[in-house]
């Protein structure tokens, strides 16, 4: 079996793990419960869960998507999270030249899989992940190039001020918000991801995708009311990530 293939099963595998703590997180979080020293509980009888019962998607499949306690039904949402988080990872093995580059692209992934389902579902990007991204971001910039990130550096700045403009200036016009106050901050994420020649496309990709979601929503349901919230972090996640994976739009 190629070598890229063993790397790929084993980030997969790793990804799977990591997706169970994204998903006890997108739980956790938004409750403001401790998200690393918490146990993890059912929904319904909230009797702490033994080690068994959190292997993998296994598990789920085991009991059958059911409790191993009380047998209430518990979400696919478990187990769909940690295969997404399980083909970022594969898909990172795949994707990266060398260590350096599947680890970072596997990190930014599993980053962006837990900011994209905590707005999506919450209408919120709280700090304690987009200031990680910032972070993330400009460390491996500084890796990769060895030095100072000045490109990196630019893209965070400029991706904040960009946003952050927008938003001022659609309050002022429409006199009411259009973007989170987190929306800024997400996308001085994705300038020191992606650098300040990405934001375009990071911002391209992210409208493709929201314009394609409000479609849907008119064939589906035959009208889109301005009032309709749409959680434009989880768009802007889709674009970080193919900015990052396949290059600013029309370079190289």
């Amino acid at each position: 079996m190629p070598d890229t293939l063993v790397i790929a099963m084993l980030m997969g595998l790793l990804g799977l793990i990591i997706g169970s703590f994204v998903a006890a997180v997108t739980v956790r979080l938004p409750r403001d419960e401790d998200i690393v020293m918490g146990r993890s509980r059912c929904m319904s009888c909230e009797r702490p869960l033994a080690v068994w019962h959190l292997v993998p998607v296994f598990s789920w499949l085991f009991q059958r998507g059911r409790c191993g306690w009380c047998g209430a039904p518990v979400s696919p949402r478990y187990i769909l999270i940690e295969l997404a988080a399980g083909g970022i990872g594969a898909w990172a093995a795949l994707a990266g030249s060398d260590a350096v580059m599947i680890g970072a692209t596997a990190l930014l992934g599993w980053q962006l899989l837990l900011i994209a389902i905590i707005d999506a579902e919450n209408f919120w990007l709280p700090d304690i992940l987009t200031w990680p991204l910032m972070a993330t971001g400009l460390g491996t910039a500084a890796l990769i190039s060895g030095g100072w990130p000045i490109d990196a550096v630019i893209g965070l700045v400029a991706g904040f001020a960009l946003l952050w403009g927008m938003a001022w200036l659609y309050k002022r016009v429409r006199g009411r918000d259009g973007l989170g106050g987190g929306d800024p901050f997400l996308f001085a994420g994705a300038g020191a991801w992606a650098g300040w020649m990405g934001l375009p496309s990071v911002l391209l990709w992210a409208c493709a995708v929201g314009f394609s979601l409000v479609l849907t929503f008119m064939i589906t349901r035959g009208k889109v009311s301005g009032t309709d919230r749409l959680p434009f972090g989880t768009f802007l996640c889709v674009g970080i990530w193919l900015t990052w994976l396949y290059g600013p739009l029309g370079v190289g």
